[in-house]
């Protein structure tokens, strides 16, 4: 485990976050290439993608602050670096985005398609970024490949990694499909439903959510999300969608 990449005094650079900076840049750079591929203007997907990514900042910095108000009155600077992206953040970025894709007139699942693999390829350094400081533990394994406890002989199931190398593995698929003839939002809905998928089956691995949520005795949080995320994935199936057929 790594979770600070250079440490010297108070000076602290955490390697999941340099992990993230530099996921996010591959992926905004790889939509470039990804809109060129749908046949989208790559600058219009660049700034539609950076817009995503600020507003999922400045929108869970201000929900951060409004739900620990007293708190950001007192340790403003603290309160701002606490990690903040909820559900309800991701949730508000992405009616964010969406009004943001209507008000350009762009086309929303070609634009899907174009930032599906993009999406799998920051997952994969989310991923490394966990295993690096520790978090996302696995439950306890007898295979050679598992994390050794400090001073214990137990080993647990490195699940980032797992993560890590599934989603790299998605993203070269993702950006093999949207070479071929396909329906415009195939890519999206693959990428939705085998994250999904990939997802459901790694929470047998982890260990369970300490948190309540409804209906947490049936399935774990993260496999309701999986589930709804299949689902979403199936209904777009179903809709009535242009075929396409794109090349690089």
């Amino acid at each position: 485990m790594h979770p600070y990449l250079f440490h010297s005094g108070h000076l602290l650079v955490p390697t999941f976050g340099v992990l993230v900076a530099a996921g996010l840049m591959a992926a905004l750079s790889l939509s470039l290439r990804t809109a060129a591929t749908v046949g989208l203007n790559p600058e219009s997907v660049w700034n539609a993608g950076l817009f995503m990514l600020l507003a999922a900042f400045v929108l869970s910095r201000l929900l951060l602050v409004i739900t620990n108000l007293h708190s950001f009155f007192t340790y403003p600077i603290l309160i701002l670096m606490v990690p903040s992206l909820t559900a309800t953040g991701i949730l508000l970025t992405a009616l964010a985005t969406i009004l943001y894709i209507r008000f350009r007139q762009l086309p929303f699942l070609p634009i899907l398609d174009a930032w599906a693999p993009c999406a799998t390829l920051i997952w994969a350094f989310l991923a490394l970024g966990h295993f690096a400081e520790g978090s996302d533990a696995g439950l306890p394994t007898t295979l050679p490949w598992g994390i050794v406890i400090y001073q214990t002989a137990l080993r647990l199931h490195p699940v980032p990694l797992y993560a890590s190398l599934l989603a790299a593995i998605l993203t070269l698929i993702l950006l093999r499909q949207l070479t071929r003839r396909h329906h415009s939002g195939d890519t999206f809905v693959l990428a939705l439903g085998a994250a999904g998928t990939i997802q459901f089956f790694l929470t047998f691995l982890r260990q369970p959510s300490p948190y309540n949520f409804p209906l947490s005795n049936l399935l774990d949080p993260i496999q309701w999300i999986s589930l709804g995320m299949i689902l979403i994935a199936g209904l777009i199936v179903l809709q009535p969608r242009k075929l396409v057929s794109h090349a690089l």
